[in-house]
C-alpha cells in the first residue's frame, strides 16, 4: 500500500482532515476538529495535532485512535455466509454453483479472500481490495480462522490435545493454535478449532488423520470478524467497526513485512 508522503510546505491541496472523517461517518466536523487537537488521529503513521491538515483521500492512510479508517469510496467488504453446495469460485469449469450467484449482485468486481470448500459453509469476505485480500488470505501474516465441526465418535481431552500439540501430514506438519470440545454424545462430537494454516482442507484432515471424521463444518470466525447471526446464503457489508479492525489489521502486516506475498493460499 503505498501513501502520499504530506509536505508542510506543500501549497494547501486535498481536503481538510476533519471534513474527510466527517464525510466517513467517524463523528461530526466539529467533534473530529476536538479529536485532532487531542492527538488521536494519525495520518500515514504520524500523529497529526494541527486543523489546517489537508489529505489525499485516495493514498493518505488514516487512523483513529489506533484503528484504520478506509477512505477510499470505490473499496467494498462484504461478510457472506456461504453456504453448503457452493463452489468458492467465481467461474466454476464443472459448471457446479458458484460465487457469482452474490457477486453479480454488486457493481464492483468483488473476488473472495481465500476459499471454503464445496462442503463447508460458514464466514468468507468478498472484496475488490486486492492488498487486504492478499493479507488476510496468506498464512504467513497468522490471521486466526474459527471453525465448529462435528465429527463422528466421541472426542477425549486426549484428541484435543493431541491437536494443538500437532503432528505430520502428508504435506508437512500442523497443529492447531486453539482447540476445545464442546460437546460430546458418543456418536458425534462438536469441535472448536482455530488456526491460520492455509492449507487446503486443513481442517478436516487434521480431523480426520485424528480418527474423528467431520459431518458438518463451518467457519464462524475470519480474524476479528464473527458470522453472528447472519444466515447461510445471506450477506451484508462490514459494518464501520468490524472494517476498521481488518483494515488495521492488513496495515500492521504490511508495514512489517515491508510488502505482501505475490500470492494468497486457498483456505478450508
Amino acid at each position: 500500500m503505498s501513501a502520499h508522503k504530506f509536505d508542510a510546505n506543500d501549497q494547501p491541496e486535498g481536503v481538510r482532515l476533519q471534513k474527510v472523517l466527517a464525510q466517513k461517518g467517524v463523528a461530526s466536523r466539529r467533534v473530529c476538529e476536538d479529536m485532532i487537537v487531542a492527538g488521536r488521529i494519525e495520518v500515514n503513521g504520524e500523529v497529526v495535532t494541527e486543523l489546517g491538515r489537508r489529505i489525499d483521500p485516495e493514498n493518505d492512510l488514516v487512523a483513529v485512535d489506533g484503528q484504520a479508517v478506509q477512505l477510499d469510496e470505490t473499496k467494498r467488504y462484504v461478510m457472506l455466509n456461504k453456504p453448503v453446495g457452493i463452489v468458492s469460485s467465481l467461474a466454476d469449469e464443472r459448471g457446479r454453483p458458484d460465487l457469482r450467484r452474490y457477486t453479480n449482485d454488486f457493481e464492483e468486481r468483488l473476488f473472495n479472500v481465500g476459499r471454503l470448500d464445496q462442503e463447508t459453509s460458514g464466514l468468507l469476505i468478498l472484496t475488490n481490495d486486492g492488498d487486504l485480500a492478499h493479507i488476510l488470505a496468506h498464512p504467513s501474516f497468522g490471521v486466526t480462522k474459527t471453525y465448529i465441526a462435528r465429527v463422528e465418535g466421541g472426542v477425549t481431552p486426549q484428541t484435543i490435545a493431541r491437536l494443538t500439540r500437532g503432528f505430520d501430514l502428508e504435506d508437512g506438519p500442523i497443529r492447531a493454535d486453539k482447540a476445545r470440545l464442546l460437546g460430546n454424545n458418543g456418536d458425534t462430537s462438536m469441535v472448536e478449532i482455530s488456526l491460520h494454516s492455509g492449507k487446503n482442507r486443513i481442517v478436516r484432515r487434521m480431523l480426520d488423520f485424528v480418527g474423528h471424521p467431520v459431518i458438518d463444518l463451518v467457519r464462524r470466525s475470519f480474524g476479528p470478524l464473527n458470522l453472528g447471526t447472519l444466515a447461510q446464503g445471506q450477506y451484508r457489508d462490514l459494518s464501520t467497526a468490524e472494517l476498521g479492525r481488518v483494515l488495521t489489521i492488513s496495515r500492521a502486516a504490511a508495514d512489517a513485512a515491508g510488502k505482501t506475498p505475490d500470492a494468497p493460499v486457498p483456505g478450508e
